[in-house]
């Protein structure tokens, strides 16, 4: 499960009481909603899917797998299809591979998304052992579907800008700044990471 809005609210309070530029913020535009999703494959085979493509176009793809494979379906059911079956729910031969490696972990009991490292760098290094999921994407898996409180996606362009913006910086950081610059935020970066992209959408700003 996510992070909660009161796990956000009591962990941007504590780095509100060191960072002034943060409390000053969250009283401009407020605390950010949740961003909660579903523990277990389902939720990375969603992010695989809609890679690439716009959401609308990932939510019919979505809507045809569980046509033809019915709802929460295992990953036994997507190997059990042949590549035509597949593609005829919208997936390109690359999202299948990237499907199948997914499912063939999961399968085979080489991953199981209840009970991940609790580590958080070895479960990255797990989670990146499937195809098409990068650091970025098994980043925001723990953080929106586990609510690992400390990761910090700062490869993520949006919390890039945000930072930018929040600490009023004279450029974009780039990854590794971004990540240097949160490490005084640490055991709650999770937090900071969500408000930094809350910072970025308001339109307040």
């Amino acid at each position: 499960m996510g992070l909660s809005a009161e796990c956000l609210r009591a962990d941007l309070d504590a780095l509100a009481a060191r960072e002034p530029r943060l409390a000053a913020a969250i009283a401009r535009i407020g605390y950010p909603a949740p961003r909660i999703r579903p523990r277990g494959y389902q939720t990375l085979l969603r992010t695989i899917v809609g890679q690439q493509v716009s959401v609308a176009a990932a939510a019919s793809m979505w809507r045809k797998l569980e046509a033809e494979l019915g709802d929460n379906f295992t990953p036994h059911c997507l190997l059990a299809r042949d590549f035509e079956t597949l593609r005829a729910c919208g997936l390109s031969r690359q999202k299948q591979a990237y499907a199948r490696s997914l499912c063939e972990l999961v399968a085979a009991g080489a991953i199981d998304f209840d009970a991940l490292p609790a580590d958080d760098e070895e479960a990255i290094a797990l989670l990146t052992r499937i195809k098409g999921i990068g650091r970025w994407s098994a980043e925001i898996y723990l953080l929106f579907a586990e609510g690992r409180r400390d990761i910090w996606p700062a490869g993520d362009l949006a919390v890039q800008e945000g930072l930018r913006r929040l600490l009023d910086l004279p450029e974009r950081p780039a990854e590794k700044a971004t990540r240097a610059l949160a490490e005084p935020w640490s055991p709650r970066r999770g937090s900071m990471a969500i408000f930094t992209w809350h910072f970025y959408a308001n339109p307040a700003l």
